[in-house]
């Protein structure tokens, strides 16, 4: 007798599916089912270990050899290999993989979340011993839970996973003082006798742009001088062009100086000022933040503020590889007055 097709078999257990059983979050659950135990109370590491017995749960097909350590590359995602910012940080992530005698993958999601999560997940296939993950986290991304289990699920099989962006994911995450740089460089430019300002920046879901155009407006709080023009435009140097051009469009007798919220899109305004005629550093005040190498090879050089970009990389493999994980680094920041911005006569 035909009784018909034979039911699907059911997909396997996941780590989401595990804590939910047990009833702690994806992080409990992976601490207490990798090892990483000693931050988790005892009774849930056994309700844990019970709920992933209960499902038949097993750890992704390569935890055995990533625990092993048969690979030896660090998976290196970034938002764009051409920008400055993110060679920076590989070239520290490179010197400090070598130390450790591992090689550098790298791939690019070139700023989109979906990218990101489908090359999280081939990644995990590929066994690396580390994940760095870098660039600026983006609020309201659709991807952001699938991503966490993506990286819980691969740390719960052995793996290492660093963040070099916004303490945004349960994950180690090297910070960089996005706020307190811009808010330094308010007070810098206050100082050299800049007191009306546009502000060239993202769409503010990505956070690193946010950060660092509420840290420069703070930084101008107190000061009696107007709020800035706010330019929304691309995180890229034709972002910054675009920006530029739209705002000689507009007239910037009101303005004095620009802050772009990258080096790459101040320089992309730089050029598009003297495309219309305008000289930066003359007519108008051009910073930037990052210093890329670069900011000093414009004419005029660029102020900015600088980020240690290279010890960025090499912090997140040191954190990736540490036993006993220290608390997150955050770099610290400093400002970099240049010719882009000259000292202006007080009134």
């Amino acid at each position: 007798m035909d009784h018909g097709p034979a039911p699907a078999p059911a997909s396997p257990p996941t780590l989401h599916d595990v804590a939910r059983e047990a009833g702690v979050s994806i992080a409990t659950a992976s601490r207490a089912l990798n090892g990483s135990a000693r931050n988790v109370r005892s009774e849930n590491v056994s309700r844990v270990r019970a709920a992933a017995a209960r499902l038949n749960y097993e750890p992704h097909l390569s935890a055995q050899a990533i625990a092993k350590g048969s690979t030896r590359t660090v998976a290196l995602v970034v938002r764009d290999v051409a920008d400055p910012y993110f060679s920076s940080i590989a070239a520290g992530v490179t010197q400090a993989a070598e130390e450790a005698g591992l090689i550098v993958t790298m791939a690019v999601a070139g700023g989109s979340p979906e990218r990101e999560l489908e090359i999280v997940r081939t990644l995990r296939g590929r066994r690396p011993r580390v994940v760095i993950v870098t660039g600026s986290r983006i609020d309201g991304a659709p991807t952001r839970d699938a991503l966490v289990e993506e990286l819980e699920e691969y740390r719960t099989a052995g793996g290492r996973v660093v963040l070099i962006s916004q303490r945004d994911l349960p994950f180690g995450t090297v910070t960089i003082d996005n706020h307190g740089g811009a808010a330094a460089l308010a007070r810098a430019l206050l100082g050299a006798g800049y007191r009306r300002f546009a502000v060239f920046h993202a769409p503010p879901s990505l956070r690193t742009s946010r950060d660092r155009h509420e840290g420069f407006l703070s930084g101008l709080d107190g000061a009696g001088v107007p709020e800035p023009l706010a330019i929304e435009t691309g995180f890229t140097r034709a972002g910054g062009h675009e920006a530029a051009r739209r705002l000689v469009e507009r007239g910037f007798e009101d303005v004095e100086a620009v802050f772009a919220v990258n080096d790459v899109m101040a320089i992309g305004a730089m050029t598009a000022f003297r495309e219309a005629g305008v000289v930066p550093g003359a007519d108008i005040g051009v910073a930037g933040f990052d210093d890329i190498a670069s900011a000093v090879d414009v004419v005029p050089a660029l102020t900015s503020v600088a980020v240690p970009l290279r010890e960025a990389g090499l912090s997140a493999v040191r954190l990736a590889l540490a036993d006993d994980a220290p608390a997150d680094p955050c770099l610290p920041v400093t400002v970099v007055l240049r010719g882009s911005t000259p000292p202006r006569p007080r009134a």
